[in-house]
């Protein structure tokens, strides 16, 4: 390493926590420990930490203060697999630091999204009020994967204890180029569907003989990929669907099959929820083929926060303390893909995503520069301090 790396080193907490973390095999569900040591970072700072194991999935709550207004920090520890071990440069959990950058599984998504607010919690705390914000930690071992039992069953908990969070803050990837340069309020839902058509199998030389399930098929795709959706705006992408696999079963040249599967995936905008958009489609597909069966899986939800006037808008807040820490505004964007941003928020409670960059994110050889994981732990912690 050179100077200005173990200058970096020597001096942000952030980037030492992001190495303990990230040295965890902590692959969707398994913590791998990274909650305990989580646990005894935040309790040394007076956090009560509880933690449960659900169905395989670890989660940690972690609460400080008994103020009225309640403001959580989310994120979690799992990360996917690493892929082909021969094609990184280092052990993908043996964390590494080469020309300034941090490499290793969780460098972008998101084990230093993670540290960078442990390190800002522990700046901040001192100086908060804890008779006037109730602050939460909401980790989870499972958001890379099915998210049934992470992030969703932890607001159910909150729910079931009567607790409405205010504020939330994702510590998602979400920059371009580098920490600050966008952050996200909001994001598209999603939703995969599965058509079964039927048909009548038969030989190619007796068309009459034979209903062609793929040219039913062909007929519902034109009709669902033809839909015009809202386009959508600046601030909020429109509504897409893509078809995404069509299988007939075993190939034969002479073979009119008699059934085809037709898997797709619609991003969905803030107008739409899981139930208008299923109604939708189903009208859609009826009209060309009332047979068709169709089954739903994978629902993620839409969600948008807004900007105001209030003095605790978190969007408001979030870009201040950015222009804080880089001299630059963020964009505001509500693209990409889903995150557990989405079970938190609500009318009541704003979320923001604000992240490292995420341009090596589930990649080989994934990594974040030094400085970005320095940079967000300013950010969080003049976010905090602005509480």
């Amino acid at each position: 390493m050179n100077n200005t790396a173990l200058s970096l080193v020597h001096h942000a907490r952030s980037i030492h926590f992001a190495e303990v973390l990230m040295a965890r095999e902590s692959i969707t569900p398994v913590d791998a420990g990274c909650q305990s040591y989580l646990m005894h970072r935040l309790e040394k700072l007076g956090f009560a930490c509880e933690k449960h194991k659900v169905e395989g999935v670890t989660n940690l709550i972690a609460k400080w203060g008994d103020g009225p207004i309640h403001f959580a920090f989310s994120g979690h520890t799992d990360v996917v697999p690493p892929g082909p071990l021969e094609q990184w440069k280092s052990n993908p959990f043996c964390p590494v630091i080469s020309q300034n950058k941090l490499y290793g599984r969780g460098a972008a998504d998101m084990k230093t999204g993670v540290a960078a607010m442990l390190a800002a919690t522990e700046r901040a705390l001192p100086s908060m009020n804890s008779n006037q914000y109730t602050y939460w930690w909401l980790i989870t071992s499972d958001e890379e994967g099915e998210a049934e039992y992470g992030s969703k069953w932890i607001k159910a908990y909150l729910d079931a204890k009567h607790i409405t969070l205010d504020m939330c803050l994702v510590g998602e990837p979400t920059a371009t180029h580098t920490t600050g340069d966008t952050i996200k309020v909001g994001r598209r839902g999603s939703l995969s569907g599965t058509i079964l058509v039927s048909g009548k199998q038969g030989h190619v030389a007796y068309p009459h003989t034979c209903d062609n399930a793929i040219h039913k098929a062909s007929r519902i795709i034109q009709a669902l990929s033809s839909y015009e959706f809202e386009q959508g705006s600046l601030d909020f992408p429109g509504t897409s669907l893509q078809v995404t696999h069509v299988d007939t079963g075993a190939f034969t040249d002479n073979l009119v099959p008699g059934s085809t599967r037709i898997e797709f995936n619609v991003r969905y905008a803030w107008q739409f929820n899981r139930d208008s958009l299923v109604k939708l489609l189903t009208r859609i597909t009826a009209e060309v083929d009332s047979e068709a069966s169709i089954s739903w899986s994978r629902p993620c939800e839409s969600y948008l926060s807004r900007s105001n006037t209030e003095k605790r808008c978190l969007i408001n807040i979030t870009e201040k303390a950015i222009r804080q820490a880089t001299g630059r505004y963020p964009v505001v964007s509500t693209s990409g893909g889903t995150s557990d941003g989405r079970f938190f928020a609500s009318d009541t409670t704003q979320v923001v995503e604000v992240g490292v960059p995420n341009a090596t994110i589930h990649q080989v050889n994934e990594h974040v520069h030094l400085s970005d994981i320095v940079t967000l732990e300013d950010i969080f912690t003049d976010v905090l301090l602005s509480l």
